[in-house]
């Protein structure tokens, strides 16, 4: 047995209680008898109001969620692929241009979904050890100017160092202290706006995914990211074939606003998930990762139709809780947990949007994010 599981207690005789930290967690129950506390401080009885679960003990909670069904992997992966494929097919369609305008809006949202299935599968939440997945997933990134070498390695990054003063620009948003931004010179202040202004947002297309995701990692490790090249080389294969044969409004329905809507969409979300009016950061000393998952990052409050286009995304405190859980089965997660159930939160009404992008900087004394000082 785990050492963290090392010392067990009978309570009652009905349920077995492994200590995890400072806290109990039932690890076995009489089957005919109620399971009436599922965690509880050890130097305290069980009153039927149970204790919130904490730090390792949360975590190991969250692992029963941490399996995918193949089928279902396979079928979330599959629909979305076909749906994708019939909204392509509409907007080179020989339709009305209302239709295939909507066509290409759709293929955008769906771009986001796939998007989201080739990210739980990099973080082997599902169709896992699959070689046909792997391959299709490579191609899934690649189309999506996310090459597997550049999102492994920074996402990875931005997981493990999530909400870090300090190592937060690698993977994620840059974040300076306000005293930091007040000694910095104009060309480290310029870049630092630029990186977290609005409009580079709006254009995630070409400065996130196509420079910041495969450009400029090819040029400055060409050998390790040669996918990012690729990406670039059928980028443009794909716009000039379709100029052949479609015509402009062919790239413009079919790549331009498609890939606009949903890199612009994408770019947004990331920045949200760890941009908010009551995020927390912290330096080294006082980080712990269950503190980054359900301090800072946020749950997203959306319409049903829009956490599938999004592959519920939204709930990112228990994705960054626990990265394994594959996205169809968050919802469930957060019903099942109390734990989880009050996170900080945001949405995508216009006045949440704005209070969000107004913030720049993180104030050290107020402990929390402040715009730019003026």
């Amino acid at each position: 047995m785990n050492k963290a599981l090392a010392k067990a207690v009978v309570i009652n005789s009905v349920a077995v209680v492994a200590v995890v930290g400072d806290h109990a967690v039932v690890i076995a129950t009489k089957p005919d008898q109620p399971q009436a506390c599922v965690s509880h401080p050890v130097d305290s009885g069980c009153d039927g109001k149970p204790v919130p679960l904490k730090g390792k003990a949360l975590i190991l909670a969250s692992k029963e969620f941490a399996h995918e069904n193949r089928a279902k992997s396979w079928w979330v992966f599959l629909s979305t692929l076909a749906y994708f494929g019939v909204c392509v097919y509409g907007t080179i369609a020989p339709w009305a241009w209302p239709a295939r305008l909507i066509c290409s809006v759709l293929c955008g949202l769906l771009m986001v979904r796939m998007f989201v299935i080739f990210h739980d599968h990099q973080h082997h939440a599902i169709l896992d050890r699959s070689r046909v997945a792997d391959f299709l997933m490579r191609l899934v990134g690649i189309l999506a100017l996310t090459p597997s070498s550049i999102w492994k390695s920074s996402h990875n990054y931005h997981h493990n160092n999530n909400s870090k003063l300090k190592s937060a620009r690698i993977g994620s948003f840059p974040i300076m202290t306000r005293d930091h931004y007040d000694r910095a010179n104009f060309k480290t202040r310029f870049e630092y706006r630029f990186m977290r202004h609005p409009i580079t947002m709006l254009c995630g297309y070409l400065t996130v995914f196509l420079m910041g995701m495969s450009v400029l990692p090819f040029l400055e490790d060409p050998k390790k990211h040669l996918d990012g090249l690729l990406a670039i080389l059928l980028h443009i294969a794909l716009m000039g074939t379709l100029f052949l044969f479609g015509g402009f409004s062919a790239v413009l329905l079919t790549m331009l606003i498609p890939y606009s809507i949903a890199m612009a969409l994408g770019t947004y979300l990331f920045y949200v998930q760890h941009n908010f009016p009551d995020v927390l950061f912290r330096d080294r000393k006082g980080w712990t990762y269950e503190g980054a998952a359900l301090d800072s990052s946020s749950f997203l409050r959306l319409p049903r139709i829009m956490h599938w286009f999004t592959g519920n995304i939204g709930y990112h405190h228990i994705h960054h809780l626990n990265a394994k859980i594959p996205f169809y089965r968050l919802p469930e997660a957060m019903n099942a947990m109390p734990e989880l159930q009050q996170p900080k939160s945001s949405s995508l009404h216009p006045v949440e949007i704005l209070r969000c992008l107004k913030l720049a900087v993180w104030d050290v004394d107020a402990q929390r994010m402040v715009p730019l000082p003026k």
